[in-house]
C-alpha cells in the first residue's frame, strides 16, 4: 500500500475517533491490510484458557451456592426454634438471644458476600492474565501479516470480514498458551456452622500402632 493510501487510512482513523471504515465485502484472495480487527470477547471465551476459567468459576460458585443454602436452612430452623421458645422464656433473655442471632446472621451474610466477590475478582484477574499472555502472540500475528495495528471490533463502525483475525488468533493462542496453569482460587472454605446445625459425621480413625517397647538390656 502506498503512503497516500496509508495517509488516507490514518485520516479515517482520526476522523472517526479510532473507528475504521472499510469495504463490506471481502476481496478475493489473501488480504494484507494495514489494520486488522479482533473480537476480544470471542477470543477469550473461545480460548482454552477462557473455558478453563469459566469451568473453575462455575465449580467454585456451585460449592458456594450449596453452602449458602445449607446455612440458610440452618438459620431458618434456629429462628423458628427461638420464636417457639419465646413463650416460655424471660423477655430480657429472649431479647439478648434475638440480638445475638441478628448479629450472627449479618456477619454470615457479609462473609458469604465477600467469598462471592473474591471469586469474581479472581476470574477478572485471570482474564487480565490471559491478555498479558496473549499479547506476544497477537504481536507476532501483526508482524506476520505486515499490519500496523489490531483494533477491537467494538471500536469499528464497518469493516470487511477479510481483516478479522479472531479465528486465527484463537487457534494460535490455544496452540501456544493452552488452558495454562490456574492461579490459586480464593479460599471459600465453609463458614462456621450456625448454632443448632449438626456437624457432619466423621469416619472413625484408627490409632496408629504403638512402637514395640525396646527389649531390656543386660
Amino acid at each position: 500500500m502506498g503512503w497516500r493510501a496509508l495517509a488516507l487510512c490514518i485520516g479515517l482513523l482520526t476522523s472517526f475517533g479510532g473507528a475504521v471504515l472499510a469495504q463490506q465485502e471481502p476481496a478475493p484472495g489473501p488480504v494484507f491490510a494495514p489494520i486488522l480487527t479482533l473480537n476480544q470477547e470471542r477470543l477469550y471465551s473461545n480460548s482454552l484458557f477462557g473455558q478453563r476459567v469459566r469451568d473453575d468459576l462455575e465449580a467454585a460458585s456451585g460449592l458456594l451456592v450449596a453452602e449458602n443454602r445449607r446455612i440458610e436452612a440452618a438459620l431458618v430452623a434456629e429462628e423458628a426454634q427461638l420464636v417457639t421458645d419465646r413463650a416460655t422464656m424471660d423477655p430480657a433473655k429472649f431479647r439478648e438471644l434475638a440480638e445475638e442471632f441478628d448479629e450472627r446472621v449479618t456477619g454470615i451474610r457479609r462473609a458469604q458476600s465477600e467469598k462471592r466477590d473474591a471469586l469474581q475478582e479472581a476470574a477478572d484477574a485471570e482474564r487480565t492474565r490471559f491478555f498479558e499472555l496473549a499479547f506476544p502472540v497477537l504481536f507476532a500475528l501483526v508482524e506476520e501479516t505486515g499490519a500496523l495495528a489490531i483494533l477491537n471490533q467494538n471500536a469499528v463502525i464497518l469493516s470487511s470480514r477479510s481483516i478479522d483475525v479472531t479465528d486465527r488468533a484463537i487457534a494460535r493462542v490455544n496452540e501456544e498458551i493452552g488452558p495454562a496453569l490456574p492461579e490459586p482460587m480464593p479460599d471459600i472454605s465453609p463458614s462456621p456452622r450456625p448454632e443448632g446445625e449438626d456437624a457432619p459425621e466423621e469416619e472413625p480413625r484408627e490409632d496408629p500402632p504403638e512402637d514395640p517397647a525396646p527389649a531390656p538390656q543386660d
